[in-house]
């Protein structure tokens, strides 16, 4: 007897294997504005394309506090 719906359950794939995919099979990127193989420029470069689409960060985090 079944009791989680198909597709439920067994192995899933390492976040870092989804993020592989996503650029690969559909051009979406997922970095972590701290990724540690990144060089700085390139830190800042994501830091400020996240800043640009999706607004800054830390006044949201600052919003959300009070």
């Amino acid at each position: 007897m079944r009791w989680a719906p198909r597709g439920y359950g067994g192995a899933r794939r390492p976040p870092e294997q989804v993020k592989r995919d996503g650029w690969r099979e559909q051009g979406v990127l997922v970095v972590e504005k701290n990724d540690e193989r990144l060089t700085w420029p390139e830190r800042e470069l994501i830091r400020q394309l996240g800043e640009k689409l999706y607004g800054d960060n830390h006044k949201r985090q600052e919003a959300t506090h009070e």
